[in-house]
């Protein structure tokens, strides 16, 4: 049975829709062979000398070294997206792909009653493109937002994204923050758009303020470390990285000996996959994003490659838009690994609430079928209608196909939701003689994992 949004979620697309709004061109992925940068020499050593003076450690431990060392990590020092980056992010292809995030953030805004705050919180924001797409959604849309306060939170570890992000958002109207700088607590960088909205930099979840917030978490999962597991006649053993016996240069995978607190803790009863990951962080954020939802309202959308507890060995390296071995040259490429959408669910809905309710989930759908939900093909017409430029709209397609097209993106890249329980829970039946006259609706569907239809 095909579903239908309610008429506001059609109104909020028609509107950004229009023949009047702004069009923003990104240049194609480049296809030219990568220039090998030098291997850095102080990552690998500092791995191996840990390694050495406490063993082999957990692939986690690596991922987490490797990426987010406050010193040499990957993510601290480098500036990887895009094409001269290692990879390339939706944001970064379209603006589409942004501009109906921002939709469905507003659609959800509306379906919890319009709240008069409204914080927007993305984790992992990487150059700011998807959180500047999304804003200027909100300001063709300040009808309909009323008096809401609309505020920017962004959850980022790295000083040099992050100085994108504030160049992206606020051009010079930021700055960051120090411990003398009184009331900013957490916050280490502070900055105003053109609008007049403010945004906010953390590190960390927890420091963003209690209030009803839309998450948005766009290729943030697959960075969170993952342990690795394999099956064996003994039980299952974690998979660990240890020094190449014949070299100190180079790092080799091992299996534990004996059982540790990870396989024990991580793996669930009945397990029959023969290799496991587990992104234990990723349940942690998860859970934080749950309670807050729980505790203040709110949603969370997440938007990453990833399968629903099917699939086994996903860890691996990008470097130049190329596979990468994991253990060559840490730090000096991307590490990733799929979302285990179904890890994520059992750790949401595993939430208690303080009133009793809880929090749903709701997908995970494919990328292609989340942006057709949401309007991309209407969005792409009304594009392609007001430019005449042959350059320009034969890029607007490529950058269409790229986000859904089975092949590329659209498949490959699922979408997932995380909402208050009662969001989508259908009224209780009335029992008895006494009906009430004004009974309460049924709740909206969700937009982009239900049909848009425009009549």
């Amino acid at each position: 049975m095909r579903l239908f949004l309610g008429f506001k979620t059609r109104y909020l697309a028609r509107k950004v829709f229009s023949p009047s709004a702004a069009v923003r061109w990104l240049r194609p992925l480049s296809t030219c062979s990568p220039v090998e940068d030098k291997p850095r020499p102080s990552m690998l050593k500092h791995l191996t000398s840990k390694i050495k003076a406490t063993g082999p450690i957990s692939v986690a431990e690596y991922m987490r070294e490797v990426l987010t060392n406050p010193v040499t990590g990957y993510y601290v020092r480098n500036n990887m997206l895009g094409a001269e980056g290692d990879f390339i992010t939706s944001p970064e292809i379209s603006q589409m792909f942004g501009e109906l995030v921002g939709v469905w953030i507003i659609s959800e805004w509306i379906a919890a009653g319009r709240p008069e705050q409204l914080q927007i919180v993305e984790l992992g924001p990487g150059k700011g493109s998807l959180t500047k797409d999304v804003l200027r959604v909100l300001s063709q849309l300040r009808s309909v937002l009323g008096g809401a306060c609309v505020s920017v939170h962004l959850v980022e570890v790295s000083p040099v994204l992050s100085a994108l992000q504030a160049q992206a958002l606020t051009g010079s109207e930021s700055h960051v923050t120090t411990e003398e700088d009184e009331g900013e607590g957490p916050v280490y960088r502070r900055g105003n758009t053109p609008d007049g909205l403010q945004v906010s930099w953390y590190r960390r979840l927890q420091d963003v303020p209690k209030g009803f917030s839309v998450h948005v978490a766009q290729e943030f999962f697959d960075a969170l470390p993952v342990h690795k597991f394999q099956k064996t006649p003994r039980g299952w053993r974690e998979v660990l990285v240890d020094v190449d016996p014949e070299t100190d240069e180079k790092l080799r995978f091992v299996l534990s000996p004996t059982a540790t607190l990870a396989s024990t803790a991580l793996i669930q009863p009945g397990e029959r996959r023969e290799h496991v990951e587990v992104c234990a962080e990723g349940g942690v954020v998860m859970q934080l994003l749950s309670n807050r939802i729980c505790e203040t309202g709110g949603a969370a959308l997440i938007a990453d490659y990833g399968h629903d507890g099917t699939k086994t060995d996903t860890f691996r390296g990008f470097k130049g838009h190329k596979l990468h071995d994991v253990l060559t040259s840490p730090g000096s490429a991307d590490l990733t690994a799929d979302v285990d959408f179904s890890y994520l669910r059992r750790c949401a809905e595993g939430v208690a609430c303080a009133e009793g309710g809880g929090v749903a989930c709701v997908g995970p759908v494919s990328q292609s079928s989340f942006l057709q939900n949401m309007g991309i093909d209407a969005r792409l017409q009304v594009l392609l209608k007001n430019t005449s430029d042959s350059d320009s709209r034969a890029q607007l397609l490529r950058s269409y196909h790229t986000l859904v097209d089975p092949q590329q993106m659209g498949e490959r890249f699922q979408f997932f939701a995380v909402l208050p329980l009662s969001r989508v829970q259908r009224p209780k039946p009335q029992t008895g003689l006494k009906l009430e006259k004004n009974r309460s609706p049924a709740p909206l569907p969700v937009a982009g994992f239900t049909t848009l239809t425009y009549t």
